[in-house]
């Protein structure tokens, strides 16, 4: 019953040191997430900014994994070089170690201090107080899972089955080394794992030899985690945390055979045993950053060849980057920027029906309907990116932002949907019956075709600036379109009455064409209503009252 009691202490207190690091991570990210994704993305013009940006990253996030991802992404759109990348991951695991070393120098009493701040911070009125004191909270608990972790393995110090243990993995360095790695992997953390070494190393059941390897094999699993999570992503995000995964192994095969003679070196220092697993942690990565840092452009190389570029699928979106998820600004740019390729997809579909339509050339419309399956699943990719914001610390302007992006995004897929099954079917059509429209009926469609992508370009500039005028202009215009519909439909059916066969021939077509032209113009002022509707220029009817 004792030793279930003891387990559970221990299983929970480490629970709370993941969850004070989550924590720390997620109040940092609302706080100042744009602020480190600018500061890393700029501060790697060189190798010591490179070092320094991902060492002060990663102190600020407790997490070299975030770093590692928020690094990958940033070498994904080519604004890090990849040989400064492996360098900032290098200041990265150094940050970790720093990070370790701090919190093991005896702290613990100001855990009910900074949770108490941090839950006044929390009642803030701004997003940066309330992340600040989220941050704040997850330091607290994981300096009191240090207690825990202290009070929990108290009672390990005359347990024979944990005496038995450590003398099997005393006897077995490497086993030691992987089952250390393993424990990382499953956390996801290198520096609790650390932190548990540290714990369990005060009951003075291990040995100096057993602590280093053990530290190793935490080094080793922190650098897993953030290879599976770029497994499905770009080819360049995945060569920077293959490479990290390389040095930090290379590091261990280099470092485990030295194991003794590393820990009379340690116990030279002026430093305490009680210490040992974090001055082992910090030790080993400033070596491993001093032996690496040189052959960083080797490493980037050598990636490049173990991984070699791949042709990305064009339907892939590219600037929808999950890391910006925290930093809801971000996310929303990077959002507009794919929803407006998804416009340009659709004004290259508009401009393939036009030239068929024009030229009698049926070829142009051979890769409409892979265009719209693009469009379908890039709109698609839109909207589960945007609703992984969620509502939390998303504020009432981001919050309609998100709802305007969305919205505009399914326009655009509905204006697809209207081109591939309906204009270009139509067009088709007239090409393979070889059907001629009448000079005037010609003319009349080709003005609405301009018109429309002329409309659609505006479009995509009132969805990026929100410019008033333009969309009180394109409101505007919807009146306009709807008057050329009806004066070619007028003058069709007049034609008709004339008895001209030509118009006899394609009536149904010219008629459908200028009701699929009109729709698509519908969907295309859409972006123009929640600009309007702001300013209270938006009635929710045309219907004239009996007042008016």
């Amino acid at each position: 019953m004792d030793s279930t009691i003891i387990m559970i202490n221990l299983f929970g207190a480490v629970a709370l040191l993941l969850f004070g690091l989550a924590q720390v991570k997620d109040g940092v990210s609302r706080a100042f997430g744009a602020r480190l994704r600018t500061g890393l993305a700029s501060g790697t013009r060189g190798s010591a900014r490179s070092f320094l940006s991902g060492l002060v990253a990663t102190v600020a996030l407790q997490s070299s994994t975030a770093t590692a991802l928020m690094t990958a992404s940033f070498v994904e759109r080519d604004l890090i070089k990849p040989r400064m990348a492996q360098i900032v991951l290098l200041g990265a695991n150094v940050g970790t170690a720093i990070t370790a070393w701090i919190v093991a120098t005896g702290i613990e009493w100001l855990s009910p201090l900074l949770i108490l701040a941090g839950i006044v911070l929390c009642r803030g009125p701004s997003n940066t107080s309330k992340g600040g004191g989220i941050a704040l909270v997850g330091v607290g608990l994981m300096l009191l899972s240090l207690h825990l972790l202290s009070l929990a393995t108290e009672p390990m110090r005359d347990s024979p089955a944990l005496a038995a243990f450590i003398s099997l993995l005393g006897g077995a360095l490497p086993v030691a080394l992987l089952f250390s790695a393993a424990l990382a992997f499953v956390s996801s953390s290198s520096l609790a794992v650390v932190v548990l070494i540290l714990s369990i190393a005060s009951t003075g059941l291990i040995s100096a030899e057993l602590v280093i390897v053990l530290v190793l094999g935490a080094n080793l699993g922190g650098a897993i985690p953030p290879v599976v999570a770029t497994l499905s992503g770009p080819v360049s995000a995945r060569r920077v945390t293959l490479g990290n995964l390389v040095v930090r192994t290379l590091g261990c095969f280099i470092v485990l055979p030295l194991v003794g003679y590393g820990a009379e070196l340690i116990r030279m220092l002026p430093f305490g045993p009680a210490k040992l697993p974090v001055d082992a942690h910090l030790a080993f990565n400033l070596l491993l950053a001093a032996l690496a840092w040189p052959f960083s452009r080797s490493i980037a190389l050598l990636m490049a060849r173990l991984v070699p570029d791949q042709p990305e699928p064009e339907d892939a979106p590219k600037y929808l980057d999950a890391q910006e998820l925290s930093t809801p600004v971000i996310a929303l740019a990077s959002a507009t920027r794919e929803v407006l390729g998804i416009g340009d997809l659709i004004e290259r579909m508009l401009m393939r029906v036009s030239d068929a339509f024009e030229r009698n050339d049926a070829s142009k419309l051979a890769e409409i309907a892979a265009l719209e399956e693009r469009v379908d699943r890039l709109q698609q990719a839109v909207k589960v990116y945007l609703s992984k914001l969620g509502r939390e610390g998303l504020s009432d302007e981001n919050g309609r932002r998100t709802i305007v992006v969305i919205d505009y995004a399914i326009n655009l897929e509905h204006m697809g949907d209207i081109i591939e099954k309906g204009l270009a079917e139509q067009v088709t059509k007239k090409i393979s019956l070889g059907l001629r429209f009448s000079e005037d009926g010609h003319q009349e469609l080709r003005k609405l075709f301009d018109l429309t992508i002329d409309n659609l370009r505006v479009a995509q500039t009132i969805f990026v600036t929100r410019d008033f005028n333009l969309a009180r202009q394109m409101m505007e215009t919807k009146v306009e379109v709807r008057r050329m519909e009806k004066q070619s439909a007028e003058h069709h059916l007049e034609r008709l009455r004339d008895g001209r066969a030509d118009s006899l021939q394609t009536s149904s077509l010219h008629l459908d064409m200028l009701r699929d032209l009109k729709r698509i113009n519908a969907h295309i002022v859409s972006v123009a209503h929640p600009i309007m509707d702001e300013s209270g220029l938006l009635i929710e009817s045309r219907v004239r009252t009996a007042a008016e």
